[in-house]
């Protein structure tokens, strides 16, 4: 019995041991995930930080020349031509804003049809294929999808259509569409693989078809996640200057289909090499750049409120 008692402490002695050894392992994951906590907060701020510093330089630098131009001049004037002190932005704005929206009409369905066809119906042979050319897409750079359109598209549209140039409107809508597929497929396939299966199974074990729980069940439930990808896509495409540049013809006329145009981002590109440093031409720039930081945060905004009333109701 007394061989007993002694031996119980020793029994229990490495479970002590095991006590005083996880406290500092706990101590050590609690500090690590504090630092964690302090680096990714760190982080946002960053990333916020970078955001307010953009929006303060490109309101110090572009209020000015619309103060001398005058606001409604500047942005509803017809005519820009720095030469004869004329800084009316209207025809650009109309284009950047009917190329953005021809280039999602066509876009957004493709990309959309596309991504459903990859993450629900297609044969995973098909998909080790076509994944790959989309990821390929994607890391083409802009200025080779301008030299393709500027050696293959323009040439095609003005023979085909009889124009005296091809380089218009409708060649610029054609290459950002391309341009914005990538974007559009990867975010909507991985949307739609995220929705739950019993949603599908349930919808299918009710008698829907196939089709019929692809688009009323299995879509909706990742419009989120679709939504974000248009909104991607129109960032991308409203942004674009080289590959339109190449294409678009670079005049400053109001858009048409068939006519040389140009964008906000191509204006910007053409005359800021040759604008005189603190002259009324580089201010406007400015201004430019500072009309179209506001046409992203507006589209943003429009989205994020629609898509957070529809998640409410």
């Amino acid at each position: 019995m007394k061989d007993e008692v002694l031996q119980t402490p020793a029994v229990f002695a490495p479970s002590r041991e095991r006590r005083r050894i996880s406290l500092p392992k706990q101590f050590r994951r609690k500090a690590m995930e504090r630092v964690m906590q302090i680096l990714f907060t760190l982080c946002g701020l960053v990333a916020v930080g970078f955001v307010l510093l953009i929006t303060i330089y490109l309101v110090l630098s572009g209020v000015p020349a619309i103060r001398e131009i005058g606001l409604l001049d500047f942005l509803f004037g017809e005519t820009w031509a720095a030469s004869q002190g004329q800084y009316g932005i209207l025809p650009l704005i109309l284009t950047s804003v009917s190329g953005t929206a021809g280039a999602i009409l066509l876009g957004v369905p493709i990309g959309f049809f596309t991504a459903v066809f990859l993450a629900k119906a297609a044969p995973k042979p098909l998909v080790r294929v076509i994944r790959p050319a989309v990821s390929l897409l994607a890391g083409i750079l802009s200025v080779v999808y301008g030299l393709v359109g500027m050696c293959v598209l323009v040439p095609f549209l003005r023979d085909a259509l009889h124009l005296p140039a091809g380089d218009s409107l409708l060649a610029a809508i054609l290459v950002l569409a391309v341009m914005i597929l990538p974007s559009i497929i990867s975010l909507s396939e991985t949307a739609l693989e995220a929705v739950p299966k019993e949603y599908e199974e349930a919808s299918l074990a009710l008698g829907a078809t196939e089709l019929e729980t692809y688009f009323r069940v299995s879509a909706p439930a990742a419009k989120s996640g679709i939504a974000a990808a248009v909104v991607l896509g129109i960032g991308r495409a409203i942004g674009e200057a080289m590959a339109i540049l190449m294409v678009a013809g670079n005049v400053a006329n109001m858009p048409a289909l068939t006519k040389s145009v140009r964008f906000l981002t191509t204006g910007i590109a053409i005359e800021l090499n040759y604008s005189a440093e603190g002259s009324l031409q580089r201010q406007a720039l400015f201004s430019i750049g500072l009309v179209l930081f506001l046409f992203i945060m507006l589209i943003n905004g429009l989205l994020n409120l629609l898509l957070k009333r529809d998640k409410e109701n």
